[in-house]
């Protein structure tokens, strides 16, 4: 047992399986007080179980670690809200929480159902906004807290397939960079990390399918961050669920205080930074540009070497009779 984190309550979403039960013991196993929240449902969010927290805070206790288990949903106020007062209930603050529930619902988006887009939006957006909100109250007043939220390639990138997921996500980088300006004067940090790990979301049919039907058509999916490790660096081996969680726990440290506002990128032993969006070309005159002078300038300036990601395929010819 280490201490780095000793004393600091630590409230973490999807905890029971993959990257938030990793983040969950090694957050434990480094003195933090745990809430393993988990609904226990399907990676389409259906269903409940109450076993996957309750085995995660069975693992915590044998390591000799405190842990408490919540069966909440965050993707409802009242959920969130009852998620923060277990840790406020148990161990009478909370210091970290890491926003990590997820569910897909995958689809094109032309056979996307409003359904399967709200479903997504529900857990993944609002569920960062129904934790977040009651939890920096709190870290507000005691001028101390992380937050840690997980994002996605699927989003800073793009990944065809996945409009509801990939905007959700991208969802959750905008406000992270908001919440950093908000709570960052009184000592609370809030990012973000895009993780890439083998979990039952990543290794499920319906994705597997997707995968498989992006390939055939030529269409790149949501690659790694975009610096490739050096060449003489070793191969990387399948990128586990624990692998993301030592950059969890140190963001959580007292070390990262000067990190707020910064999105990561997790997978095995390649960690990243990405840059925040910035202009990086310009064209300016007095006034307002007209439609001719943009024809002539835009391929010279602006658009100058930009390539489509999903280029139009010709229609296949229809057979003759």
């Amino acid at each position: 047992m280490g201490d780095r984190l000793k004393d600091k309550v630590a409230v973490i979403t999807g905890a029971g399986r993959g990257v938030g039960r990793g983040i969950a013991l090694l957050m434990a196993s480094e003195g933090a007080k745990v809430v393993v929240n988990d609904l226990g449902a399907a990676v389409t969010g259906a269903g409940a179980s109450a076993a996957p927290a309750d085995e995660v805070v069975e693992e915590i206790k044998k390591m000799g670690g405190q842990a408490v288990a919540n069966y909440d949903s965050v993707a409802t106020v009242e959920g969130g809200e009852n998620i923060i007062k277990t840790a406020i209930n148990k161990f009478n603050r909370i210091d970290i929480l890491v926003n990590n529930a997820g569910i897909l619902r995958d689809r094109m988006i032309f056979n996307m159902a409003p359904e399967e887009w709200d479903a997504v939006m529900k857990v993944h957006l609002y569920g960062v906004f129904n934790l977040t909100k009651p939890a920096s109250v709190v870290m507000r007043q005691q001028r101390w807290g992380r937050v840690i939220s997980m994002t996605s390639t699927s989003g800073v990138i793009g990944n065809s397939g996945q409009a509801n997921y990939g905007a959700a996500k991208m969802g959750i980088v905008g406000f992270t960079y908001v919440c950093a300006r908000d709570l960052g004067k009184y000592g609370v940090t809030v990012n973000a990390i895009a993780p890439a790990a083998a979990t039952r979301m990543t290794l499920s049919d319906e994705v597997k399918n997707a995968a498989a039907i992006r390939s055939a058509r030529g269409l790149a999916g949501a690659g790694p961050a975009t610096q490739a490790p050096p060449k003489d660096a070793p191969k990387p081996a399948v990128a586990e669920p624990e692998d993301v969680a030592p950059m969890v726990a140190y963001l959580a440290t007292e070390q990262a205080a000067n990190i707020n506002g910064r999105v990561f990128y997790a997978a095995g032993g390649q960690y990243a930074l990405f840059s925040n969006p910035e202009m990086v070309r310009n064209i300016f005159k007095q006034g307002r540009w007209t439609l001719d002078e943009l024809m002539g300038l835009m391929p010279r300036t602006l658009a100058a070497g930009l390539v489509n990601p999903a280029p139009a395929v010709p229609e296949a010819p229809k057979p003759t009779a």
